[in-house]
């Protein structure tokens, strides 16, 4: 996120890190990167640094009615994972550092889950960089991701299916379901969404009727990060590394290989070269369908809650009209 979060001023995020860590704050610099989740990069007086990374739980829950804590959950699930995974021997996962209760991450001010991971050194990259190389290499991770001992998912949650704010999105639809005037976006989404609610419901037809045929094929779910996309990528002298395990679940492979398909086949059959699981072309178009989904909905509930119109609410409004936009024009058929 390009802004820290409102409710967690610094001081509050650095005694948390004392409690929690035992780590004594020196020097605290908020990191616009990414999206989704705030970062800092922090000193400590040892001269040691640590890459912080904030969660607002609201924005983790499943549904307008689920709790806060059910989001810490889930994310406290996701990142337990990578913790596994590493320890399994997987190197290449960037997991976090657990506090000194042994948790993945701390629970702050009730509204915000706080995660600690090493500062790391090397090149990033941004959404939409992949070169050949660069795929191939991602597809290594996935398959040692996929193939890892079955210890590496004893804390994962396994994938329902379920579209976070789905519910919210689906009301946006209804007649009368324009949001309350709770800041400067609410009013244009409801009419960006109520003009679009005919192809949003065959969206989720198409999505539902997807879920079906991956429900007959439970024997093949597998641990997956969820969004192994450039701008979860790293590469140091090391090596390559895997970031954000945020939405690390048990699900099927092509959750995680739908991004890296080029679409000329040749990555999908050195898959099942390296793994002997033949990736399902409808699986695939679910994974697609999920993630466009995923972001409207996401998008649509910011704008149906209080907001101001930051930074990060102007940048949230951009991507969801140009991806209305896109997904309207080719008839939800991605």
């Amino acid at each position: 996120m390009l802004t820290p979060p409102d409710g967690l001023p610094e001081a509050a995020l650095a005694a948390a890190l004392g409690r929690w860590w035992d780590i004594a704050v020196a020097s605290m610099q908020y990191r616009p990167v990414g999206w989704g989740s705030h970062h800092w990069e922090v000193g400590d007086a040892a001269g040691s640094r640590w890459f912080v990374t904030v969660d607002e739980l609201e924005n983790k829950r499943g549904s307008e009615s689920e709790s806060l804590a059910a989001g810490f959950g889930r994310l406290r699930a996701s990142l337990a994972a990578a913790r596994d995974l590493r320890d399994c021997g997987r190197m290449f996962v960037v997991a976090p550092v657990p506090a000194c209760d042994g948790e993945p991450l701390a629970r702050v001010s009730d509204r915000f889950g706080v995660a600690v991971y090493p500062f790391i050194d090397g090149r990033s990259f941004e959404w939409g960089e992949f070169s050949s190389e660069h795929r191939l290499a991602m597809l290594g991770l996935v398959a040692a991701i996929h193939t890892a001992p079955a210890a590496a998912s004893r804390h994962a949650l396994a994938d329902d299916f379920a579209v976070p704010h789905r519910d919210e999105l689906e009301a946006a639809c209804a007649p009368g379901g324009d949001a309350a005037d709770c800041g400067p976006y609410a009013r244009p989404v409801s009419r960006l969404v109520r003009r679009n609610a005919t192809p949003i419901r065959r969206l989720l037809a198409r999505y539902d009727h997807l879920v079906m045929q991956a429900r007959a094929l439970p024997s093949r779910m597998v641990l997956t990060h969820g969004e192994p996309h450039p701008g979860n990528t790293m590469l140091t002298t090391e090596g390559w590394l895997l970031i954000d395990w945020d939405t690390a679940l048990v699900a099927a492979p092509e959750r995680d290989l739908w991004s890296l398909d080029p679409g000329d086949g040749t990555l999908l059959g050195a898959y099942t070269s390296a793994t002997g699981i033949v990736p399902q072309a409808s699986l695939l178009d679910l994974y697609r369908l999920r993630w466009d989904i995923g972001d409207i909905a996401v998008d649509v509930s910011r704008f149906r809650r209080p907001h101001t119109g930051s930074v990060d609410d102007g940048k949230s409004w951009e991507l969801l009209s140009s991806l209305i936009k896109r997904v309207s024009s080719d008839g939800f058929s991605s």
